[in-house]
């Protein structure tokens, strides 16, 4: 039987170039660089100020179907297309998110691609990297710590403790402080109230990092975030809590994004990484600014499925940004297809047509719903030894009779190689595919409609329950001046409804609206579905678990 490696023993074999050799290949300078050890750096103001005002490349957005247990290789499908692009002679670059620890150690293991499409250095990049999240976090907190030192000191400027909505953060999956207490202990231990935490990636403080387009407006930003209200309604901001310039100081190094290499020495920027089912999922709006200044094609991608990540790209972040993407490539696999045809996890490498003619209705509505946004799609099946021919035909069949063209991709197995053939079929789209991007929804639409139109047209529910007082919340943040703003959706995304149980494309759903809040910083409205919550907990069996360090210093079991 063929044994197969191991994603950090593919990666720890892996033969990087000193960065400096890697930032060359996109003409940047040594001094651009703030090296951050051998093989990772901070791309610098200095190369910005350079760069940027040369004409943009073309961005191309990867996204996927609703993820499976089977995996479905999203950033794999990214970092090998980019790897691919390489091989011919395309001056590209790839834009990732950096990995949070809590899926690390969780459910998900390393985020970094896989097999022979990986970023490195692979262990760097999902456990602390240059000490971006640890920032955020720290900078999270510093406004909660000076929120609660206000109701100590006096609370002059009247903050209503019960409407307090800013709680702890920290970057790990720990379901026990969901809900806490603080301030217990007597007098000189604070005011006593109810807290909780939250992952460091569902912060606001996360998404402003990603959206800021530079310092200033990322303190700017930073002093607009609502905490609470006085006991007259007002809201109270961290600029009223005086915390914004603390904050940014905290974050001055963060805001610089990250460079780092494929296993094939392709350049990577990675910078941020908010979670798309509770956040907007996409890394940040100065990587992919930078990205495009540096490089003729940018491979970008959005978490999740397109039901979440691309829809968040396509309406917050390109939006905000001014960004124009090219094209999308889709990303499905056979064994996601026969999951959401029914098939048990256990038994989708085993053939079965009909489970994939009945699956195909999930990559089918994610087909149309990212054409409504008026962007060239391009299907990709991430290829899989148990895959039979009829299979791949028959989803090849439907994808080019729904307008997208298609092709296999063995990234996984081959690398830039295995990318070959989606590289080509990408490029031939932009040539003969016009782009004409546009949001899904226009800003002065009323809140509750644009909830609607994305409950509607992207998930294809029949409609929406607003539960009570989300209506009314609404009402209010319209007449606050927040009405202009995006909506983000919390959402699981397991399943295009708010049920995660609910596979394939169901019909005749409504998803439930709960609770409704104001990122005032970050410029969206966070919608909350279902059941999602912000901060996750660990499985039963953990993958931190399998994590280790040898005798040399090496770690294993990460992924």
């Amino acid at each position: 039987m063929k044994t197969y490696k191991s994603d950090i023993e593919i990666a720890q074999e892996a033969v990087k170039l000193p960065i400096a050799q890697v930032a060359a290949k996109l003409d940047i300078l040594p001094d651009e660089l703030e090296p951050y050890g051998k093989y990772k750096a901070k791309l610098t103001q200095e190369l910005w100020e350079r760069i940027k005002d040369r004409p943009d490349g073309k961005l191309v957005l990867v996204t996927a179907i609703n993820p499976t247990p089977a995996g479905e290789g999203k950033t794999t499908t990214t970092v090998g297309l980019g790897e691919a692009l390489g091989r011919m002679g395309v001056k590209s670059v790839i834009a990732l998110r950096e990995p949070s620890l809590g899926p690390c150690f969780g459910v998900k293991g390393g985020a970094a691609g896989g097999g022979y499409a990986q970023v490195v250095p692979m262990e760097d990049i999902n456990l602390h990297f240059t000490g971006d999240f640890h920032a955020v976090t720290t900078a999270h907190n510093l406004l909660a710590a000076m929120l609660d030192n206000h109701l100590q000191q006096g609370n002059s400027l009247g903050i209503d403790p019960r409407t307090i909505t800013w709680k702890r953060a920290m970057d790990m999956n720990d379901r026990a402080l969901r809900h806490t207490v603080v301030g217990l202990g007597g007098k000189a231990q604070g005011v006593p109230r109810e807290d909780g935490f939250m992952i460091t990636v569902a912060s606001e403080i996360m998404a402003i990092l990603c959206l800021a387009s530079d310092l200033q407006d990322l303190k700017a930003r930073l002093g607009r975030i609502i905490v609470a209200s006085t006991y007259e309604g007002k809201p109270v901001t961290a600029a009223d809590l005086g915390a914004a310039g603390a904050m940014t100081a905290v974050l001055k190094d963060a805001i610089l994004p990250n460079l780092v290499q494929t296993l094939e020495n392709t350049p990577c920027i990675i910078h941020g990484g908010p979670f798309a089912n509770i956040a907007h999922g996409c890394n940040s709006v100065r990587a992919t600014r930078y990205a495009l200044k540096l490089a003729d094609l940018v491979v970008t991608e959005a978490g999740f499925g397109s039901d979440l990540g691309a829809e968040k790209f396509l309406d917050i972040k390109c939006r905000a940004a001014g960004l124009t993407p090219a094209a999308v490539v889709l990303v499905a696999t056979i064994r996601a297809l026969k999951y959401n045809g029914g098939v048990d996890k256990t038994r989708v490498g085993e053939p079965d047509l009909e489970a994939v003619k009945l699956g195909f209705a999930n990559l089918e509505a994610h087909i149309e719903s990212l054409q409504k946004f008026g962007v060239p799609v391009v299907v990709t099946l991430n290829s899989f030894v148990t895959d039979t021919p009829e299979e791949i035909a028959y989803v090849e069949e439907r994808c080019r009779s729904m307008g997208c063209n298609f092709a296999l991709s063995e990234v996984w197995a081959k690398g830039g190689e295995g990318g070959i053939a989606l590289a080509e079929e990408l490029l031939r789209t932009i040539r003969e595919k016009e782009s004409h991007y546009h949001p899904l929804y226009p800003d002065d639409m009323p809140l509750d409609k644009k909830i609607v139109t994305v409950a509607k047209e992207v998930y294809g529910a029949d409609g929406v329950n607003f539960l009570p007082g989300t209506r009314t919340r609404l009402k209010k943040l319209t007449e606050q001046g927040y009405g202009k703003f995006p909506v983000c959706m919390a959402k699981t995304q397991y399943s295009l409804t708010d049920d995660p149980k609910k596979l394939g494309r169901p019909k005749g759903f409504k998803i439930s609206v709960r609770e409704v809040n104001v990122s005032a910083g970050a410029g969206f409205v966070v919608v909350m579905t279902g059941e999602i919550v912000t901060m996750p907990g660990l499985p039963k069996e953990p993958a931190a678990l399998r994590i280790d360090v040898d005798e040399q210093g090496r770690i294993t079991g990460l992924f």
